[in-house]
């Protein structure tokens, strides 16, 4: 690590999570378990269910590291889990929609919410479809990784180690903030969430 950074590793207790919605939540064997899906809430369209890392300081500069799986059955073209990173406010944030589908705006891309319904804002979107392959399309646990460097505005996601990003994008919106996990609308668990990065100030 380089001076100023900070690691945190494998947060799983109910005490490190904040939930939206507390009882839709499993803590435990080491897993963060959204056992229940959310429900739709006032305010804009966006994730309806998340529970943010309370461990630790909100970042800047961060990468997220876990190992994610959907709990939804295969036959569940629409099933998805999401990161969510540069959280500020339920309704200003970024998140990362990892999806079975990539045919659709809402699904398989980088988001923003800022006061107004999520926007998508990944390079792979062409304006009918994703470019970049589903996410999930399994019920397999699949390894996912996120960058954030606000100075630079760049966010890059990587899953299963591949070295190139499954999907990029560019926006300064959000300087830093708190890093979760959760799911648009369906069920899914995270494990060995570890997070590395410099603190805000």
């Amino acid at each position: 690590m380089t001076d100023g950074e900070i690691r945190l590793v494998g947060a799983a207790r109910p005490q490190d999570w904040a939930p939206v919605t507390p009882a839709r939540w499993r803590f435990a064997d080491g897993e963060v378990v959204l056992a229940e899906s959310g429900r739709s809430r006032p305010g804009p369209r966006r994730p309806f269910e998340y529970a943010l890392l309370a461990a630790g300081p909100e970042f800047s500069a961060v990468r997220i590291d876990a190992r994610v799986r959907t709990d939804e059955p295969v036959t569940n073209r629409n099933r998805d889990v999401i990161v969510v990173f540069g959280h500020r406010s339920d309704t200003r944030f970024y998140y990362a929609h990892l999806c079975a589908d990539n045919t659709i705006y809402p699904h398989n891309g980088v988001f923003k919410v800022h006061d107004a319904d999520r926007e998508r804002i990944d390079d792979q979107w062409d304006g009918r479809r994703s470019r970049a392959a589903p996410a999930i399309t399994d019920d397999a646990w699949h390894h996912v990784t996120v960058r954030h460097h606000p100075a630079t505005g760049r966010i890059a996601v990587h899953l299963d180690g591949d070295r190139d990003p499954l999907l990029t994008a560019t926006d300064r919106t959000f300087g830093a903030g708190r890093v979760g996990f959760g799911s648009f609308d369906d069920i899914g668990r995270c494990r060995d969430f570890r997070v590395r990065g410099t603190p805000a100030r």
